[in-house]
């Protein structure tokens, strides 16, 4: 997706002031064209569906007493639109896991950009300048991967879900243009993040 095109969010909270704030946050952030959508209801939120569905879904995982995500995505299907929690109150992470990312109402304009973007595959103008380093996840990541453990088994031990697991495993491939376990490998020994000894079938 490019930069220019609009996106289109949906934001189905029950709180006026909660859902009224962020549309004005959405339309802030800088370089990305955003069309939010408030829905304040779950008549509201079947409606959009039906006539325009969003690109993007952030939705209280409260919202209409309990959000069902599995049935969403179930009706949703084929639609490709992401999966949103926002987080106003304290939630259980576990619930968390469902959804393809979460946002929180003290999270700041950078990083509600950061992960929007990240959402629409929209690389952000500064990534490119420091491709070749790894955030400190990253890295524990490569370690994982290079141990020969699952994005599962990656999962559980980091306290992360799956599917966080595998958007960081696609970022370092982007970020190092390695593309193999066995790359991934000579980078860990090279850059020192492991030892020989540590690694499996060698």
């Amino acid at each position: 997706m490019k930069n220019n095109e609009t996106i289109r969010i949906g934001i189905a909270e029950t709180s006026v002031i909660i859902r009224s704030g962020l549309t004005v946050v959405l339309r802030r952030l800088p370089n990305l064209k955003i069309q939010p959508v408030e829905l304040g209801s779950t008549d509201a939120l079947n409606d959009c569906l039906r006539t325009q569905p969003p690109d993007i879904l952030i939705v209280n995982p409260a919202f209409g007493n309990y959000f069902d995500v599995a049935r969403f995505r179930d009706e949703a299907s084929g639609k490709g639109i992401r999966l949103v929690a926002l987080i106003s109150s304290f939630i259980d992470s576990a619930l968390l896991t469902k959804y393809d990312d979460s946002i929180s109402i003290c999270d700041d304009l950078e990083t509600l950009s950061n992960k929007i973007s990240r959402l629409q595959n929209i690389a952000p103008d500064e990534e490119n300048d420091n491709q070749e380093t790894l955030s400190q996840r990253e890295k524990e990541i490569v370690v994982c991967v290079v141990k020969g453990m699952t994005n599962k088994e990656t999962a559980e031990q980091l306290f992360l879900s799956i599917h966080t697991v595998i958007t960081h495993r696609r970022n370092i491939s982007k970020k190092l243009q390695i593309h193999s376990a066995a790359g991934l490998t000579i980078y860990a020994i090279v850059n020192k993040l492991i030892e020989i000894g540590e690694i499996q079938n060698l």
